[in-house]
C-alpha cells in the first residue's frame, strides 16, 4: 500500500532497553529480550485499546520506533499504555533469568511526519530520539526499582498530559534535555514507581514560557554579558541556583 507523501500529525513513540549491550548478555539472551519486548508492546497496545499492527514500526536493535496512525487519539499513550507496558514487562521478568529481563525507557512526542518509499522523516522524530537518549531519563530509570521510565516532550506534556482526565501531571518532573544540537525541556514519569504527586511542580512550570520549537543547544536569547540569577526550592528540598544560563542543584 502506498502511503500519502503529505505530512500528517502523528504520535511518535520510541523505546530503548536498558543495558541491552551488556557483556553478560549473549546473543540468545538478546534474542529473548527482543522477543519479550515485542510481545510486551503488542499486549500493552491491545490492553490500551490500540493495535501495534496498525502502527508503522521499525526495529532499532535494542528498541522499537512506532508511528501511530493520524486518527489514533493521543490520550491512551499516557493514560493506559505505560501502565499496561510496565505490567507486561514485570510479567516477562518474572519468568526469565536476569540477563533476559527488561527495563525500558520510553519517549513520547507528536508532530508532522512525512513518509515516502524510504521511510519516515520529521524533525519531531529527531526530537523523540533526543528525549530517549537524555541523561535525565536514563538516571530516572537507573534510580527506580521499577521497570519503566517515560519522558514526554514539553508539547506532549502541555497538550496531552495536562489536559487528560485520567493522567496525573503532578507526578511528572521537568528536566533539561541537551543532546547533540538539541536543547529543550522534557517531562519524566515512572508509571510503576511514580513520583509523589506535587502540584507545586506544575505551578512552577506555569511560570515558564509556553512550549515551542526546541532551540539549538548553542542558542542563547540573551545579549552578551547578561547575567541571570535564580534561586528556588525543589519538591525534594534541594536548592537550585541558576546563573548565566547554567543550572546547579545542591542537596538540601
Amino acid at each position: 500500500m502506498t502511503e500519502s507523501r503529505s505530512a500528517v500529525h502523528r504520535t511518535i513513540l520510541a523505546v530503548d532497553v536498558e543495558g541491552f549491550g551488556d557483556r553478560n548478555r549473549t546473543t540468545p539472551h538478546q534474542v529473548a529480550v527482543r522477543q519479550g519486548l515485542y510481545r510486551a508492546l503488542d499486549r500493552a497496545f491491545r490492553d490500551a485499546g490500540m493495535s501495534l499492527a496498525e502502527c508503522r514500526h521499525e526495529d532499532r536493535g535494542d528498541g522499537v520506533f512506532v508511528l501511530a496512525p493520524a486518527q489514533t487519539p493521543k490520550g491512551p499513550f499516557v493514560e493506559s499504555l505505560p501502565h499496561a507496558l510496565a505490567e507486561e514487562l514485570r510479567r516477562h521478568n518474572a519468568t526469565h533469568r536476569r540477563e533476559e529481563r527488561i527495563r525500558l525507557r520510553l519517549a513520547l512526542h507528536a508532530g508532522e511526519v512525512a513518509i515516502d518509499e524510504h521511510g519516515a522523516t520529521a524533525g519531531a522524530i529527531n526530537l523523540t530520539f533526543r528525549l530517549l537518549e537524555a541523561r535525565a531519563v536514563k538516571t530516572a530509570l537507573a534510580e527506580s526499582p521499577g521497570v519503566l521510565a517515560v519522558i514526554t516532550s514539553e508539547w506532549f506534556f502541555d497538550e496531552v498530559v495536562r489536559n487528560s482526565p485520567v493522567a496525573d501531571p503532578a507526578t511528572f518532573r521537568p528536566v533539561e534535555v541537551t543532546v547533540k544540537e538539541t536543547s529543550t525541556v522534557g517531562w519524566i514519569c515512572r508509571p510503576d514507581r511514580p513520583y509523589r504527586s506535587d502540584p507545586e511542580v506544575l505551578s512552577a512550570a506555569g511560570a515558564r514560557e509556553p512550549a515551542g520549537d526546541p532551540r539549538p543547544a548553542s542558542a542563547d536569547p540573551r545579549p552578551p554579558g547578561t547575567t541571570v540569577t535564580m534561586t528556588a526550592t525543589t519538591s525534594d528540598h534541594s536548592r537550585v541556583y541558576q546563573a548565566g544560563g547554567d543550572q546547579h542543584i545542591t542537596e538540601g
